[in-house]
């Protein structure tokens, strides 16, 4: 019996994917939960487990693709008879009147015979690689996990078909290349590894199909070089400009003559590079338009005297409770947050546009940015409103570590309810945050550093930093956001206050 492995929802309003590593190769034996995929979403990795016992099929779709959830992403032979329910990991079964979107059970290794050339996915593609799965009727739009997601009324652009053979036409597909060449041996259709070669043989075809874009096309034309002699260093093997120019520049083509003048032409496209939009910065971006075309923004600025505050973290760093936990300034600005939470609770709430409600969160999930080798996180510390200080800072640690890591899940990042982001660890005063969307405030903490401040009437060298409060205009008016960043600024100014005030 041979199963399909669909795409699973790991995490609240995930629609698609990025296949980042896999952990297994066809003939290869799986057990139940073995961890056969790394995926990656809603800025986050994660580690996919297969539900079955037996053996890799096929891989159906290869690394660096992105596809939606429910498309088949591996086929298991997991031996006996055919028939019944397969149950993912979700413990959701598949049935013949299984979801109209996830299209039929087992059609991925038919696909594989299909077309032994991976297609590279059209330009301007609304979602590249997910191929051959029909598109729902309304269109999903990827928001942050945690959020939800909305639906749109733009609509999706139609699945790319195969190619049909045009009389008179050269190229049947725009991304295709077909130039003749030597038959080699037809080989009986296998699944196809997840990194496929950039030119191969269409089974039965006797022509040798290469991945190229057309202006890759036209350049090759314009040195001479005949494509069907490289081998691809771009997206699923396709052959880019460099390729093209290396192999005209080494001498690779016989009868290539010196064309000095096409070369210095093709010189300024080496100094652009094009970036996919995908993963990290997709969600990061689609989450920050978002958020800043929706909520009102008001931005404050409080330059505060850190000087008690230093000196507190480096007696707090003597203490034993933290002996093993790092004390950084970070630590009080968060406890000076909670405090200043707890004194006006309405900067600690969420707009409820459909029920045209302001929710007010007597709990804090306490969202601290983090800067990822992926790009931006915000993980949030749950509860962080009822941690004692030495928790909070192994909460801190932990939620540092784990983002470096890169492996925070949706899970750790959902719900948040208010953010901090520190700019200072970046040599940075102060800056203008954007709200996560569904969130009220966010506190931006600058760097520390010495400057001239007026203590008692006199000039002396302070410890001073920059605070820079974000918030909704709609729940949190000019009073309210002033009010909270006066009192969370005294506080670092003088962490007494928080003892008083907590």
């Amino acid at each position: 019996m041979r199963r399909e492995f669909k795409l699973p929802d790991v995490g609240e309003g995930l629609t698609e994917a990025e296949i980042v590593r896999w952990h297994v190769r066809p003939g290869d034996e799986v057990k139940v939960n073995q961890i056969v995929v790394e995926i990656e979403t809603a800025k986050s990795i994660v580690e996919l487990p297969i539900p079955w016992d037996g053996v890799v099929a096929g891989v159906l779709v290869e690394e660096g693709r992105t596809v939606d959830v429910g498309t088949p992403i591996v086929a298991v032979d997991t031996g006996g008879e055919a028939g019944g329910a397969d149950q993912g990991p979700a413990g959701q079964h598949r049935a013949d009147q299984g979801l109209a979107d996830q299209g039929p059970v087992d059609q991925g290794l038919k696909a594989l015979a299909d077309d032994m050339v991976p297609k590279p996915p059209e330009e301007g593609a609304v979602e590249p690689g997910a191929h051959g799965s029909p598109a729902p009727k309304e269109e999903r739009q990827a928001v942050l996990v945690g959020y939800g997601v909305k639906t749109g009324a733009s609509k999706r652009r139609p699945r790319k078909q195969p190619p049909e053979p045009i009389p008179a036409a050269p190229v049947a597909n725009p991304a295709r290349v077909e130039a003749s060449g030597p038959a080699p041996t037809a080989r009986p259709a296998e699944p196809v590894p997840a990194a496929a070669p950039a030119a191969g043989v269409v089974a039965g075809s006797g022509r040798v199909a290469v991945l190229a874009k057309p202006p890759v096309r036209k350049l090759a034309k314009d040195l001479g070089v005949d494509l069907a002699t490289l081998t691809g260093t771009g997206p699923q093997g396709s052959i880019t400009r460099d390729d093209v120019h290396a192999a005209a520049q080494g001498g690779l083509q016989g009868g290539l003559q010196a064309a000095p003048e096409p070369v210095r032409q093709a010189e300024p496209q080496r100094r652009e590079e094009r970036v996919p939009v995908k993963g990290v910065r997709k969600m990061t971006a689609q989450a920050m338009v978002a958020s800043a075309f929706t909520a009102p923004h008001v931005t404050e600025f409080l330059q505060v005297d850190v000087t008690e505050t230093m000196e507190a973290v480096r007696r707090l760093r003597a203490l034993p409770d933290f002996a093993e936990v790092k004390v950084s300034p970070l630590l009080l600005v968060c406890r000076a947050l909670l405090t200043g939470v707890r004194r006006y609770p309405m900067i600690n709430s969420s707009w409820d546009e459909a029920a045209q409600e302001i929710v007010v969160k007597h709990y804090v999930n306490l969202g601290i940015a983090a800067a990822t080798p992926r790009g931006l996180v915000v993980p949030n510390i749950k509860d962080a409103h009822a941690l004692p200080l030495p928790e909070l800072a192994r909460q801190l640690g932990a939620l540092a570590e784990t983002a470096r890591a890169g492996r925070t899940q949706p899970a750790e990042m959902a719900g948040g309810t208010i953010t901090i982001t520190n700019v200072g660890v970046f040599g940075v005063d102060a800056g203008t945050p954007i709200l996560n969307p569904g969130e009220s405030a966010i506190l931006a903490f600058g760097q520390v550093r010495d400057m001239p401040w007026v203590v008692d009437g006199e000039l002396a060298v302070r410890k001073v930093t920059t605070l820079a409060l974000s918030f909704d205009h709609r729940i949190v008016d000019g009073e309210l956001g002033s009010m909270f960043l006066r009192d969370v600024g005294a506080m670092l100014e003088d962490p007494l206050r928080m003892l008083a005030w907590g």
